[in-house]
């Protein structure tokens, strides 16, 4: 990757976004703190496989 590439990556929103709304989501529906973090853990998973399966390649 270039300089350029390198100060425009926003690959760490998907990352992000996925953790948040994953614990969230997960504590919304049991209330508890334990699967609060395990829905941050697969809402992060799944903010991977989106970023390396559907947005890989494509030109901003």
């Amino acid at each position: 990757m270039t300089t350029q590439e390198n100060k425009n990556s926003f690959d760490w929103v998907y990352y992000v976004l996925g953790l948040f709304f994953g614990a969230l989501t997960a504590a919304v529906i049991s209330g508890s703190f334990g699967w609060s973090i395990l829905g941050g853990i697969l809402g992060f998973i799944f903010g991977a496989i989106f970023l390396n399966s559907i947005v890989k390649g494509r030109q901003y």
